[in-house]
């Protein structure tokens, strides 16, 4: 996952912190013009250099896949954080202008002279820090929220699960997935995203149940929940959507179709398959439905997942063979 490996982000208070203490000892342990020198070169170099770490650690936001993208849009503001990582781009490159600026100043002087010229470069690159102080925070802040989120990889096909509540969405999930099946949580999600995976034909599947998203009308969603729908569009290769004719989930089934036609809406301006899949078929069967299934009497299951597979229809790609 892109955002799992971005590093902690200093706070300005730290970075000041390590690059002027650690100036100090590099200081002591010369004299003179040298000392000076020294003290100037070390500060500057863990200023710039942990500032240009701090944005060369986050993904091209230009070349994100749009599912990442738009989830990241949906919880921090993609246009603040990169207004936020620019900024910390320029005070990088100020730091080293700085440093450019006073090193000819303690060249040809004497060392007291050259202690107030360093001690004025410290006082101006703390200024140029405390500058983009806000930004840092917002960039640690933009990290904390987006690493947590679920492994989802856009590189592999996804089989998105949608219905009301109590239809037995997650059952269902549960009972074609591996043990190992992965249950995180967006930021905008009451119970977490349930993640499944299995394979066919050598190729793994990923299986996504999300409550609170996918579960009610556009209407009763919030904007960021909206955008994180916007999201699912661009991952999703097909949706099996779960109704319950027997109308034991507590929902009328005129508003589960209602609900199924706008999924089917959203999802198919993408060319995104929707599957109609009657769930506790059991208990009852009227409903106009592409699949019958009862995940509790195992009914039906592995004909709708291999119905699915087949709407995905995705075929790997194969590295041409060598021509002899």
């Amino acid at each position: 996952m892109i955002f799992e490996s971005l590093p902690t982000t200093p706070r300005s208070e730290e970075l000041l912190d390590k690059a002027f203490s650690r100036a100090a000892r590099a200081g002591r342990s010369k004299s003179g013009l040298d000392a000076q020198q020294s003290m100037l070169q070390t500060a500057s170099s863990i200023l710039a250099d942990n500032l240009e770490n701090v944005v060369t650690q986050w993904p091209d936001f230009g070349t994100v896949d749009p599912f990442y993208y738009e989830l990241a849009d949906a919880i921090v503001d993609v246009d603040d954080l990169r207004q936020s990582l620019s900024q910390v781009t320029w005070a990088s490159r100020q730091i080293r202008q700085l440093r450019e600026e006073y090193q000819p100043k303690l060249r040809k002087t004497d060392p007291e002279t050259a202690r107030k010229h360093r001690k004025q470069a410290f006082a101006r690159m703390a200024d140029v820090v405390e500058q983009v102080a806000d930004d840092l925070e917002r960039i640690g802040e933009a990290r904390d929220a987006l690493k947590g989120l679920p492994d989802i990889r856009p590189d592999e096909p996804a089989i998105v699960v949608a219905g009301y509540p109590n239809v037995g969405k997650s059952s269902f999930v549960n009972r074609v997935t591996r043990a190992d099946n992965e249950i995180a949580h967006y930021p905008f999600t009451t119970r977490g995203v349930h993640v499944g995976h299995f394979d066919r034909d050598r190729i793994r599947y990923q299986i996504i149940d999300t409550p609170g998203l996918l579960d009610r009308p556009e209407e009763d969603r919030n904007d960021i929940e909206r955008q994180a729908v916007s999201a699912l569009e661009h991952l999703g290769d097909a949706v099996v959507f779960v109704v319950d004719a027997s109308e034991a989930c507590g929902y009328p089934l005129s508003a589960q179709l209602s609900l199924r036609d706008a999924v089917a809406d959203r999802f198919g301006k993408r060319d995104v398959p929707v599957l109609t899949v009657n769930n506790k078929s059991d208990r009852s069967r009227d409903v106009d439905a592409d699949y019958q299934m009862s995940v509790e009497t195992d009914e039906g299951v592995d004909e709708v997942l291999d119905a699915a597979v087949d709407a995905v229809g995705w075929e790997p790609e194969i590295p041409p063979s060598r021509q002899e």
